[in-house]
């Protein structure tokens, strides 16, 4: 354990800092405005607030790093006392990465493609830390097993490509790690995380940050992580800090208007419906005015508001807000609960999936010259779904079950091994996406869990939603101009953004224009593989509403692939749970979560979190994912808390059904559908 006098040392210190860019106009438009924030050793901070907000410069100007046409306009940052936008190339690189880690939002800017994992973590440990060259392979394998990825000793030997997204995400979280740092930045490091990794995560960094006195600044929109592992939790606005304090003063009863309504936009588990998301949508930089940046979309502003801005000062409660009516916030309710509107539906199937079975194995060399038929071991096996139009189902289960891959095989990027996929009943949908008809290509739309992977780095975002809109309806000129500015208001983006690259886009602004492109398509059938994980809470919100809105217009359907049960909850009318390629449970929404049947589905709803200090996730200290599933037998049965014995590991489960249509896989009898 750190010493009472190390723990009180200043690791990270912003003072005063603006940074902005030079606009088309040729003045300076401010991204961040006189910050001023620090963090002791062994203390964590969270940074909360919408996409655009500023909170993703602020951490990475901590390491003294800043984006393309970015400038420090005042203030300075600096890391146990040493200014970072005063040292020079080499000074920063002996710091960065070692002293000083950063998670990235977006695991694959970390991780090189051609570089098995364990070569990237040697290297970290390489360059990073003292340990010798002999212990670097222990090492490795050890942060592995750490960050919960099955089988450490497997996983180091595979590319970055033949990882799921979360297990890329533990990959980047064990790079961090590699050189012992003092401080670790982390940019939303759990998006991609599945529930009960994400809460074993968060228990590790809360240990690491006690034991070791690392200190941490944690970006995420996710309120439940903030709550669980910062000690303190800053709110920015438009480039300001309009809210800090401890996260039981912050996240239970927030002293600001928009804090509030952030915590009103967040789906729970006792949330029958959608919430609502915040009105309107932050101010472009340098747009917010002369008054209080949030003024145009607070429900209790007043005209001082709109002309006067406020000063960041200390309420009665011991937080400091930026407000003009601190005494009148808490007016505001901290839930909005949405209308989710009749989910009647018709009978007419959208989809329907039958003995699906899938697999990543490709033969071998050998097996290919000599024509050799091998049989693949299935990755996925025995799905049969049927999808009804306008509904929506839920695929949920941890990283590697499954849920992605069923994705990519119905939009033809993955072909089956066997059985039917077939679009409104009747159409059997050719397996390779190059070989489906135009129309069958419209009426599916895959968007994609990273943005990054569907949208073209050198293509402005007119250009991009343009090619479904001429592609499929012929758009051009004003009335294509139109559809496009149309959309991106629908995704809570404005036609401002047509003419910008990706790269000047935050990850949840990305996100935004990928649901956008798939919606320019006018589908039948959505697949939304984590959509919503790089979202802000209200933007989220926002798109959920969207989804919902085009489904009782226009009979749209969904599978929603998701680690937050929360929103699949929320959302969906129907829940299929998946571990490792199989179905244990098979449901409507209020049965899945109302009157829990399988221990498998018991176990992801007790690592959910909430977003207040005092929760804490139910979690079993040996509980680990598995590489792969058991030859036979339950494919849960090594994890399993109610394991029966033999059965278990012998014979495949019987699927129950019950009266309600409620199904699951399991050899227990005691086990209630309803």
């Amino acid at each position: 354990m750190m010493q009472q006098a190390e723990l009180s040392k200043t690791v990270i210190s912003v003072e005063n800092l603006s940074i902005g860019f030079r606009g088309r106009a040729g003045g300076m438009q401010p991204v961040l405005r006189n910050i001023s924030v620090s963090v002791a050793a062994g203390e964590s901070i969270g940074l909360v607030g919408e996409s655009g907000s500023g909170k993703s410069t602020l951490a990475l100007a901590m390491m003294g790093y800043l984006k393309t046409g970015l400038k420090v306009l005042d203030g300075s940052a600096s890391f146990n006392g040493t200014d970072m936008f005063a040292q020079d190339r080499r000074a920063l690189e002996r710091i960065r990465g070692g002293r000083l880690a950063l998670i990235p939002q977006n695991s694959g800017q970390s991780l090189t493609p051609s570089l098995r994992v364990g070569a990237q973590i040697r290297e970290a440990l390489r360059l990073h830390s003292a340990l010798p060259e002999a212990k670097h392979e222990a090492r490795v394998v050890e942060l592995l097993a750490q960050v919960r990825l099955p089988d450490p000793t497997a996983i180091a030997r595979r590319y970055p490509h033949e990882l799921s997204g979360g297990q890329q995400q533990r990959v980047a979280i064990a790079m961090a790690l590699a050189g012992e740092p003092e401080a670790l930045l982390l940019d939303e490091p759990t998006t991609g995380l599945d529930v009960t990794t994400q809460a074993h995560i968060l228990e590790l960094l809360r240990d690491l940050a006690r034991d070791t006195g690392m200190a941490m600044v944690y970006v995420s929109h996710d309120l439940g992580a903030i709550a669980r592992v910062c000690d303190h939790v800053v709110v920015m606005y438009a480039g300001e800090i309009v809210l800090e304090g401890t996260a039981c003063q912050v996240l239970r009863d927030p002293d600001h208007p928009y804090a509030r309504g952030l915590l009103a936009s967040i789906p729970k588990l006792s949330d029958k419906c959608l919430t609502r998301a915040l009105d309107g949508r932050p101010p472009a930089p340098g747009q917010a005015g002369s008054g209080c940046a949030f003024a145009t979309r607070c429900a209790i502003a007043a005209d001082r508001c709109k002309a006067e801005r406020p000063d960041l000062r200390e309420t009665s409660g011991g937080s400091r807000t930026r407000c003009h009516l601190p005494e009148q916030v808490r007016s505001i309710p901290l839930t909005g609960e949405r209308e989710a509107g009749e989910r009647s539906l018709p009978d007419a199937l959208s989809l329907d999936l039958q003995d699906m079975a899938i697999s990543y194995a490709v033969p071998g060399l050998l097996e290919r010259l000599l024509r050799r038929e091998t049989q693949a071991v299935a990755t996925v096996d025995g799905i049969n779904i049927a999808l009804r139009r306008g509904e929506t189902l839920g695929l949920v289960g941890e990283s590697g079950s499954g849920k992605s891959t069923i994705l990519k095989s119905i939009a033809g990027l993955l072909p089956p091994l066997s059985g039917r996929v077939m679009l409104k009943g009747q159409d059997d949908l050719p397996p390779r996406v190059e070989d489906r008809a135009g129309q069958h290509l419209r009426q599916v739309q895959l968007i994609f869990q990273n943005p990054d992977e569907s949208l073209n780095p050198r293509q402005t975002i007119a250009q991009i939603l343009a090619q479904p809109l001429k592609l499929y309806f012929g758009l051009s000129g004003q009335d294509l101009l139109d559809r496009s500015a149309a959309l991106l208001e629908q995704v809570r983006l404005g036609a401002h953004y047509l003419d910008r690259l990706p790269s000047q886009l935050s990850g949840g602004e990305k996100q935004r224009v990928a649901v956008a492109r798939a919606f320019a398509a006018q589908p039948e059938l959505v697949l939304c593989d984590e959509i919503t994980s790089a979202l802000d809470v209200s933007v989220q919100a926002a798109v959920l509403e969207l989804l919902d809105d085009l489904r009782r217009d226009n009979s749209t359907s969904y599978i929603f692939v998701s680690h937050d049960l929360a929103v699949v909850k929320a959302l969906s009318d129907r829940v299929a749970v998946l571990y490792q390629g199989r179905l244990c449970e098979l449901g409507s929404t209020s049965d899945v979560y109302g009157s829990v049947s399988h221990p498998y589905t018991e176990v992801l709803l007790g690592a959910v979190l909430e977003p207040d200090p005092d929760f804490a996730p139910t979690l079993s200290a040996g509980d680990v994912v598995e590489l792969s599933p058991p030859a036979q037998g339950c494919p849960f049965q090594r994890r399993c808390p109610k394991r029966l014995g033999p059965i278990c590991e012998e014979a495949a489960p019987p699927r129950r059904t019950f009266s309600d249509g409620h199904s699951i896989w399991c050899h227990r009898e005691d086990l209630s559908g309803t």
